[in-house]
């Protein structure tokens, strides 16, 4: 499991014509879940994801997280992130978890996070669905996070 965390100011998920979530300052989270994750993988990257010291303290360091500053999360399920681009000059998706199973683990992710933080925290994207996501980078400060 994969976890691309973007800081930011504000972000918003758009399907269609209507904004389904939107948050302010905290994290955006594109989210790639693999073959061979389940539930283990769904609590180690969360809690490291919400405990991630990627906000400033008084000093100006990277020294508090999600929690620390009581930041929103927007969950953004994202395949491409599974992708292996060894070879060649076209990814390959056989890394990626079957549909099914990938959007179960997406939705527990939500509710385990929801679960820690709080829902009015916790926004989402719609798995499976043409996105359109809009944000403001704060930093800018981008990690990539793997379990």
């Amino acid at each position: 499991m994969k976890g691309l965390i973007q800081r930011v100011s504000e972000a918003s998920v758009v399907t269609g014509v209507e904004q389904i979530a939107s948050v302010g300052s905290g994290l955006l989270l594109l989210l790639g879940i693999e073959r061979g994750d389940g539930e283990a993988e769904v609590q180690n990257l969360c809690r490291k994801i919400l405990t991630y010291r990627v906000f400033p303290d008084d000093q100006g360091r990277m020294n508090r997280s999600l929690i620390d500053t009581g930041g929103s999360l927007l969950v953004v399920p994202q395949f491409t992130l599974a992708a292996d681009t060894s070879s060649g000059t076209r990814p390959g998706f056989s890394r990626a978890a079957d549909p099914g199973l990938a959007n179960e683990l997406f939705e527990r992710f939500v509710v385990e996070a929801r679960t820690t933080v709080g829902p009015e925290r916790v926004g989402k994207g719609e798995f499976g669905a043409d996105m359109k996501v809009r944000l403001v980078n704060d930093g800018p400060v981008t990690f990539m996070l793997e379990v």
